[in-house]
């Protein structure tokens, strides 16, 4: 483990990696993100690192001050009083960092005496512990061991790739049954999942993931039959610690599922509450097709549907075959009211009413987060933002890992334009959904207005890999080729750009939320001002009300707002919203 974090920006990566050597010589343990493994999500790491780490070292330089990643990372440093900062070209520091010591090491050639580099070297040594005594530094200190599981997605053996979803759901609802004991800390599922199809070393997972334990296993379902089998590692050794295999019907999952909970919890040697044994066997319904169904729609959701309105429009007819076999899922009313939500504010379908599905799904379960997130995305799309703001922070409270309450709360944030607010919450939905497009292109848009390039360039690696991910299955994808030219046009790849769009406009012309995209790349990326308003221009002669406010603060839209063809075209949307609505 690293006693030690680095947080810098990329033009300061040199002195970054020089402050890192002369730290390693004191015996300290370092890390600093160019050791970030390619499997896992770049936020899952920075997080589970500065939570580590005794000491957070913060170079701040011109840059830095400008990104947000690195000001994240100093204002969670100095929260838990980790903080220690120093400066490598005398830059002003923002606040309320410019009311904490601050070494300066403007110049610094990696002399031991430079009196700025003695005093980072003094406090990093009194926050680890070590009292600048390299030998004490390099000594194991005990630890206790922290009981800690990653559950890794179970294998698919029925021999249908079809069934993906089920073996999915299984491990998704086992993950979720162990994060209710108290006792033990459970790694959430995108880390989990990022080793999917893979064959790790088990022993590696414990090590990337900090973890104790490793729950692996395989699903196999064939008509009314499952059978699954489990098994504990311990990460440290290798060796087992439990094993299982279950042949059962498959009205019996629900019971299964408990089994396998319990078995790991009395393996470790924890002892299960009795709310905890509740809450675990609470599942929302107790009938295996309702929840069959249930899992198919959410596979859909964890495939990225938000961008595509056939995949939502699934969604909805999966889960309302669901809540009429069993009237009270309340999870699966929450889904179709998210779907719902979804078509109504990205795709204009205003004809649907969507707070029906939530408010039903509130009556069941007041205390299902994701209701109260679709509640807050239906207020906000009336315009009742502080109603909005206030069941976002419910849903964030009752479950910080749920994406949709964290997509809840940025889309909220950056409506009412919050920059800045939007960035944490767009990352975690960019980590918690690993195949979804929508977010991480979000986060080309708030970093670019941040002026965090570094920041944009990697979302925008991100927003391409998914796009072509999608492509790859789907090449008439009108949405991932938005986004996808969004990321070209911040990678500097104008002319693929320019020739994605060329393409997708003769495969699906009338594709709005695609056109919308392909405007705000063009403008604000492309420099084509010209072309930006050829491509806008039907968009917002047929806009919706929820998408033309989206525009009065999408800074994508920046450099046309003061062109009288953009005032013209909004004063026209306005004009024709308002007599449909008089209407």
């Amino acid at each position: 483990m690293s006693d030690v974090f680095i947080s810098y920006a990329r033009s300061t990566e040199t002195q970054a990696r020089q402050i890192g050597e002369a730290l390693r010589a004191l015996g300290h343990g370092v890390w600093r993100d160019d050791e970030l493994p390619a499997h896992r999500a770049y936020a899952d790491v920075i997080e589970e690192r500065l939570g580590q780490a005794k000491a957070v070292v913060v170079i701040w330089s011109v840059e830095a001050v400008k990104s947000q990643w690195v000001r994240s990372e100093a204002e969670r440093a100095r929260a838990n009083d980790k903080l220690v900062q120093l400066t490598v070209d005398g830059c002003k520091l923002p606040m309320p960092f410019d009311q904490v010591q601050c070494a300066d090491l403007s110049g610094w050639s990696g002399a031991a005496d430079a009196p700025g580099w003695l005093k980072v070297a003094a406090s990093v040594a009194d926050l680890v512990g070590a009292s600048g005594d390299a030998s004490a530094a390099r000594a194991p200190k005990p630890q206790a061991r922290k009981l800690a599981v990653c559950v890794l997605p179970f294998a698919n053996m029925s021999g249908e790739a079809e069934q993906e979803y089920f073996s999915d759901g299984i491990s998704e609802d086992i993950i979720t049954d162990l994060s209710k004991v108290s006792a033990l800390e459970v790694t959430a599922r995108n880390s989990a999942f990022a080793y999917k199809g893979k064959s790790p070393d088990l022993r590696q997972v414990g090590r990337e993931l900090n973890v104790s334990h490793v729950l692996e296993g395989s699903v196999r379902k064939a008509g009314s039959r499952v059978r699954i089998t489990a098994q504990l590692i311990d990460a440290s050794t290798g060796n087992h610690l439990w094993a299982e295999r279950y042949d059962r019907d498959l009205d019996d999952i629900f019971a299964l599922q408990d089994e396998i909970s319990e078995a790991i919890v009395a393996a470790l040697k924890l002892k299960l509450l009795p709310e905890e044994k509740k809450a675990i066997e609470r599942r929302g319904t107790d009938n295996a097709e309702a929840y069959d169904l249930y899992l198919m729609a959410r596979q859909h959701r964890w495939a990225g549907s938000i961008g595509d309105p056939r995949q939502l429009e699934g969604i909805i007819r999966l889960c309302g075959k669901a809540v009429e076999i069993d009237p009270a899922y309340a999870p699966a009313w929450a889904l179709i009211g998210s779907a719902q939500a979804s078509l109504r504010f990205r795709f204009g379908r205003q004809d649907i009413d969507s707070s029906a599905a939530v408010d039903k799904a509130l009556a069941l379960d007041p205390g299902l987060a994701e209701a109260h997130a679709g509640k807050a995305e239906n207020l906000r799309l009336e315009g009742r933002y502080d109603e909005a703001s206030e069941e976002a922070g419910i849903a964030l409270r009752l479950d910080p890992e749920s994406y949709e309450a964290n997509n809840a709360a940025a889309t909220l944030c950056f409506n009412q334009g919050r920059i800045a607010d939007s960035v944490p919450y767009f990352e975690k939905t960019s980590a918690l959904m690993e195949t979804g497009v929508g977010s991480p292109s979000m986060l080309i848009t708030v970093y670019s207005a941040l002026g965090d390039m570094d920041g944009a360039r990697r979302a925008a690696r991100m927003t391409l890999a998914r796009a072509e991910a999608v492509l790859a299955h789907d090449a008439s994808n009108g949405v991932a080729m938005g986004y996808g030219v969004l990321a070209l046009a911040v990678l500097g790849e104008a002319d693929r750009a320019r020739d994605w769009i060329r393409r997708a406009l003769l495969i699906d012309p009338d594709n709005q939320v695609m056109r919308y995209n392909f405007a705000c790349a063009t403008c604000t990326h492309l420099k084509d001002i010209d072309g930006a308003f050829g491509l806008l221009g039907p968009h917002l002669a047929q806009v919706t009300r929820s998408e033309l406010e989206w525009t009065y603060t999408d800074p994508d839209l920046d450099p046309l707002r003061k062109d009288p063809r953009f005032q013209a075209m909004i004063a026209q949307a306005e004009a024709r919203l308002a007599a449909e609505e008089t209407a």
